[in-house]
């Protein structure tokens, strides 16, 4: 601003602080004498409604044609009255420093109720910014200066150099610098330059103010005023939104390696390194951004800079627990062991209250980068403590599978208690301070979104009292169920007006969050808050429909794990019916009937499907196609076709069939299914298992690699289970995309357990780390198997391996099969688990040249040609699994 504050010196009529009414002095004497006169110039001389206003102020009122006979006239003080402030006569009277007022300003002055003529240095035109205090901040160019300080005087404006309480308005040519962070600070409003050449062509108006509110908000400093800004990591739609709103404001969009970027926004959920960027640049969060488009202000970017984890996590590189030598066998044992303590340390992020703080994605793949593993560096040193605390904070041991039950009904309501908190603190407590200052929403909006939750929050706050109290206090005759009969009438009040009137709510938030930009930033940005676990207030709102679902579910779990001779069997069955009277006065035009016909459909599609999956509290959410890599107790085989179902608290696995999995079974059974209802209806799916939300307790997004492609892992321990299961798979879905799936999925989780934050769910670790061999990932191989499984089995069909078989023939079809290894000394079990077909053979050969089309065909040993009837039964898919 030194170039800012020596333009204003240089200029004869303004100094470094300035005020438009200084008094003038000459010798230690005031200009003016005791006597004064007004004099009117040039055509103002023949205005008699101006003449009169002049006489108003009981002084001699001359006229003059330039009023230079009066100039050296020091027997009275002259105030020459001008209709322009440029030209000859101006000129000429300003150099001679004469006191020079413009017919508007002696017509304000007159109008005031007590008339007197200002003893002012500067030539005055208006009072237009009388009481008005500017100082300027950005400007470079000094030709602007020059235009505007003559006419912030002229309409009766100060300035000052620095920043002061005196200071009433910066006007800035770009938003940022000390002087901007402390106008926003002080609530100082920051104006554009327009402000002072609009006032100035208003300065014949005599009721003009230049400093009401209606007029100056219009002239306010865009927050992103001058700043080039790029954004990074954001999905494009919403970075496409996002540029819109910079450009409304002010902004310029550019990109990551423009040396003039002057702010990189990154969504740090998905960006896990600093950019490369120049070194004036603010690399900030998407929280900056948004908070600064409500408050209509830039903030200070070093309260949202985006800290890099990375880099300080690899300045700090661990070391490797384990040691690459030893023997083969204690090479496999460690690492199996890694693998399940990699499990374990996974498990107790999610379920430890001492890590139940977030930590951004950044963070957790700084962690990672420390060293081989994740385990690795959760045992570490520097962490042993804070483990500790958590184990020894954690629950005691669990009972019993109804202690288990209860403890996730306190987990989850506790979750729900804090999200209801979230809304009313966050969102409308801070809303309601606000209707006395800048108001984002007028008092009937804010009671239509928020009126009705309240009452639901006070209940569920008493209620999570007393469950605290009776697990603090925990035996197997404590009843659960009195608790939610206590509460139930105060449900039932809080519950109806609220979900009967969700879609109006719902309505009235859309419409605000549509037409009111500074109420839509701020909902963006409390999006970002890991509070809000990066959730919309319009995704938050909705739990209290969900809940007494949840509520119902879990106590029906209590009551499947509660003996009939305990007295709490009998309260929880009043309890749920409690709960029913509660969701009968529900309005039953708010359920939506499209998700129950989602769940019929995908039932009717699953063979074996749990009747169970149809449940009115149930919703579907999305599905994905996916290949088992290794063999996993519980589910499928290796390289099996799956297909994950996920709904709001399950996740049904499902072996996708084939026209050549349908052609395995045996051919009586079809003709038997032919002959008793014509042609059989085959289902899509077969049933595998079906997984509680609630015992997922962790997602592995592993690494992207040149071979290892869209694979992530499912680790999980049911209430049964010893230890904790690992489910690897890769995603054979082009059309769905694995990061948004993995989100999508622990999102529900924390839906299911009424968490804010769902990135606790989610860990990034590399293949190695959990033993994923590349080779598993060889789709091309699987599908080149199963063409191989498909062909033989219509051979066999066709061809019909019985006993009527002619020998000949099977010999001729045993002729195609090729041996891949020495046969001798092999039984022939063995044998037949070495074999394949020429034709596989030849589908690996694909694309290559021709040029050794001339060899000779394979031909089959004797020892292995059949020597015995052979069932077609024996060739079946497990066999050609082994090939």
């Amino acid at each position: 601003m030194d170039e800012n504050n020596a333009q204003i010196q240089s200029q004869g009529s303004v100094c470094s602080d300035s005020n438009g009414e200084d008094t003038y002095k000459n010798d230690g004497e005031p200009l003016c004498a005791a006597d004064r006169r007004i004099c009117l110039i040039g055509n103002l001389a023949s205005d008699t409604k101006l003449h009169s206003v002049a006489e108003s102020f009981g002084v001699p009122v001359v006229t003059s044609v330039n009023g230079f006979e009066y100039v050296f006239d020091d027997s009275c003080c002259t105030y020459y009255i001008i209709d322009s402030f440029e030209g000859d006569i101006y000129n000429a009277l300003s150099k001679s420093r004469q006191t020079i007022l413009g017919p508007t300003a002696l017509q304000q002055l007159a109008a005031k109720e007590k008339k007197e003529l200002p003893d002012n240095t500067r030539p005055l035109f208006n009072i237009a910014m009388r009481g008005v205090v500017v100082c300027f901040t950005g400007f470079r160019n000094k030709d602007e200066l020059t235009k505007l300080v003559p006419l912030i005087h002229h309409m009766g404006g100060s300035i000052r150099r620095d920043m002061t309480a005196k200071v009433t308005h910066l006007i800035a040519n770009s938003c940022g610098g000390d002087k901007y962070q402390y106008a926003s600070t002080f609530k100082v409003p920051v104006m554009n330059l327009q402000w002072v050449v609009d006032s100035w062509d208003h300065r014949c108006d005599l009721d003009f103010s230049s400093s009401v509110d209606s007029f100056v908000s219009k002239y306010k400093l865009k927050p992103f005023h001058g700043a080039k800004v790029c954004f990074l990591g954001f999905p494009e739609e919403e970075k496409s939104h996002m540029t819109e709103v910079l450009e409304a404001n002010g902004g310029l969009i550019t990109s990551v390696d423009d040396p003039n970027c002057t702010h990189v926004v990154v969504d740090e959920t998905s960006v896990v390194e600093r950019p490369d960027v120049n070194a004036r640049a603010f690399v900030v969060k998407a929280e900056w951004f948004w908070t600064s488009v409500q408050k209509e202000y830039s903030l200070d970017e070093k309260e949202y800079l985006f800290d890099d984890y990375i880099e300080h996590a690899i300045a700090t590189p661990g070391v490797r627990r384990d040691s690459r030598t030893g023997t083969p066998s204690s090479a496999s044992r460690r690492k199996r062991k890694r693998i399940h303590e990699t499990l374990q340390s996974l498990v107790q992020q999610t379920q430890s209250p001492a890590l139940h703080k977030r930590r951004s994605s950044v963070s957790d793949a700084g962690l990672l980068s420390v060293s081989g593993s994740f385990l690795d560096c959760t045992v570490s040193p520097n962490d042993k403590g804070l483990l500790d605390k958590a184990e020894s904070e954690e629950t005691p041991q669990i009972t019993s599978a109804r202690h288990q039950v209860f403890l996730e009904l306190v987990q989850t309501e506790s979750n729900y208690v804090e999200i209801l908190s979230i809304i009313v603190k966050l969102f409308k407590q801070y809303l309601e301070e606000m209707l006395d200052e800048d108001p984002l929403l007028n008092f009937t909006e804010l009671n239509l979104i928020f009126g009705k939750l309240p009452p639901i929050h006070e209940t569920h706050l008493k209620m999570l009292d007393e469950l605290r109290w009776t697990k603090a206090h925990w035996n197997e005759e404590r009843s659960i169920g009195d608790i939610i009969i206590k509460y139930s009438t105060e449900l039932q009040r809080a519950y109806p007006p609220f979900i009967n009137y969700f879609e109006e709510m719902k309505e009235v938030l859309t419409k605000c969050d549509q037409s009111k930009p500074r109420f839509h930033a701020f909902l963006k940005a409390m999006q970002t808050r890991p509070e809000c676990g990066r959730q919309s207030l319009q995704e938050l709102m909705i739990r209290p429909v969900q809940r007494l679902g949840s509520i119902s579910l879990l106590l029906n779990d209590l009551l499947k794990h509660t003996p009939k001779p305990n007295p709490d069997h009998a309260a929880l069955e009043q309890a749920m019916a409690a709960l029913r009277e509660v969701m009968t006065h529900i309005n039953e035009d708010k359920r939506k009937t499209e998700g129950q016909v989602t769940l019929f459909n995908i039932f009717n599609d699953i063979d074996n499907c749990p009747p169970d999956i149809v449940s009115s509290h149930r919703n579907y959410i999305t599905k994905v196609e996916v290949t088992q890599l290794g063999s996993s107790d519980g589910l499928s085989s290796k390289g099996s076709n799956l297909v994950l179902f996920l709904f709001s608290d399950q996740l049904e696995v499902c072996k996708k069939k084939s026209k050549a999995f349908n052609s395995m079974k045996s051919p009586s059974a079809s003709v038997s299914s032919f002959q008793m209802a014509g042609k059989p209806v085959v289902k899509p799916y077969k049933h595998v298992k079906m997984m509680a939300l609630n015992t997922i307790k962790r997602v592995i997004d592993i690494k992207e690699t040149e071979d290892c492609q869209k694979v992530f892992s499912l680790v999980c321990r049911g209430s049964d289970d010893m230890k904790e299961k690992l489910f690897s798979f890769a995603m054979s879905d082009d059309d769905v995309d694995k990061v948004d799936f993995l989100k999508t999925l622990t999102r529900t989780m924390a839906n299911n357990v009424c968490s804010a934050d769902a990135d606790k769910f989610m860990a990034y670790l590399e293949p190695q780390q959990l033993d994923i061999d590349t080779s598993d990932l060889s789709t091309n191989t699987l599908t080149k198997a199963f063409k191989f499984a498909k062909t033989r089995l219509k051979v066999g069909r066709t061809f019909s391996f019985n006993k009527s078989t002619p020998s000949k023939l099977k010999r001729a079809v045993s002729s195609m099969m090729s041996p891949f290894g020495s046969s001798t000394n092999l039984t022939p079990a063995s044998q037949l688990a070495n074999m394949r077909l020429a034709s596989y053979s030849n589908i690996n050969e694909l694309g290559n040249n021709t040029e050794n089309s001339n060899d000779p065909p394979p031909v089959a040993p004797m020892s292995v040609q059949p020597t015995r009837k052979v069932k077609s039964t024996s060739l079946n898919v497990n066999t050609f699994k082994r090939l």
